[in-house]
């Protein structure tokens, strides 16, 4: 199979897409363990207790967010991976890994501060918000920019705490005829995305990535 473009785009620092915001000042968090250990998340990946992954009932997908323990101020980066928890008053269930570097293995539950580092993801929730839920593809799809004729786009489909989930998901869209798919790399998860969409073609694209399941995209206008 003729490989079109897969560009290695390593970032030292943090890429145009990050923005750090506030999502919750105080929330309550908890960690799920061995019992979920290896099955299936809502996103589709199988849970793995030792990743920097968590759980939440609204944010999209590949949402990465930085938890902070306001006990004792350890912060940990983590990626929602799926839903829950499904306790009353509980807002975010991260992995064991993550709960061990918050310090919050021995209490089980913790009072957090939740920002969310993605400036676009961010726009989304606050967009879902107002609607009073997450409509999914419906809300992440109103929340991109307008279109703006001979601009060119990047559009990022997903982040990735693991590089070879990063690269299987590379890998799928050109075998799906997606073109320019590059890798942004930060410090903490590795970005898959399409750069230098035409703006005549942007719509299409999204059609597409929308088709073939992937609804959680952002949109930026190409640097």
């Amino acid at each position: 199979m003729k490989v079109k473009s897969l560009f290695l785009v390593f970032l030292l620092s943090v890429s145009s897409f990050s923005f750090a915001s506030v999502y919750k000042s105080s929330a309550e968090a908890s960690y799920y363990a061995e019992k979920y250990h290896g099955r299936k998340t809502a996103s589709g990946e199988s849970f793995n207790m030792y990743a920097m992954t968590c759980a939440h009932k609204t944010l999209p997908f590949g949402t990465l967010l930085r938890v902070t323990n306001l006990s004792n101020n350890k912060s940990v980066d983590v990626r929602v991976n799926d839903r829950g928890p499904f306790v009353k008053g509980r807002e975010i269930d991260v992995s064991k890994a993550a709960a061990q570097k918050l310090g919050m293995i021995k209490s089980g539950t913790a009072r957090v501060r939740i920002e969310i580092i993605d400036k676009k993801e961010s726009e989304a929730q606050a967009l879902a918000k107002s609607n009073g839920k997450i409509s999914g593809v419906k809300s992440l799809v109103l929340s991109q920019p307008q279109s703006a004729p001979g601009t060119f786009w990047d559009i990022q489909v997903a982040s990735f705490s693991n590089y070879e989930n990063a690269n299987k998901l590379a890998q799928a869209l050109l075998k799906n005829g997606f073109e320019n798919v590059y890798f942004q790399k930060t410090s903490s998860v590795t970005r898959v995305v399409l750069k230098k969409i035409p703006d005549s073609s942007r719509k299409s694209v999204e059609d597409k990535l929308l088709e073939k399941g992937h609804s959680g995209f952002l949109v930026k206008k190409s640097i």
